[in-house]
């Protein structure tokens, strides 16, 4: 099992787009991913469950993986928190 915390980057949080970005990330990877915020715990290959975060500017989340390509999985997702999604940085 691979964790890793990140923050969120971008100026809109995570709405509709990161999280479709993330689900089409993880779900790439046999790994079962997760991304947890405040101890709530989601699939990241579900874009209603990573919507459910609310996660703001700023937020802090762990990114969790578990499996074969477990540290490929978390690198990936990472990327994505790093680049702030493409979008507006805070």
């Amino acid at each position: 099992m691979v964790e890793l915390e990140t923050t969120i980057k971008n100026r809109a949080g995570i709405h509709a787009r990161p999280s479709a970005l993330i689900a089409q990330t993880a779900i790439k990877f046999a790994s079962r991913i997760y991304l947890e915020k405040e101890g709530n715990q989601i699939n990241a290959k579900s874009i209603m469950g990573i919507i459910t975060l609310a996660a703001s500017f700023g937020a802090k989340i762990k990114i969790i993986a578990d499996g074969a390509d477990e540290q490929e999985a978390v690198k990936a997702i990472a990327e994505l928190f790093e680049s702030g999604f493409n979008e507006e940085l805070g």
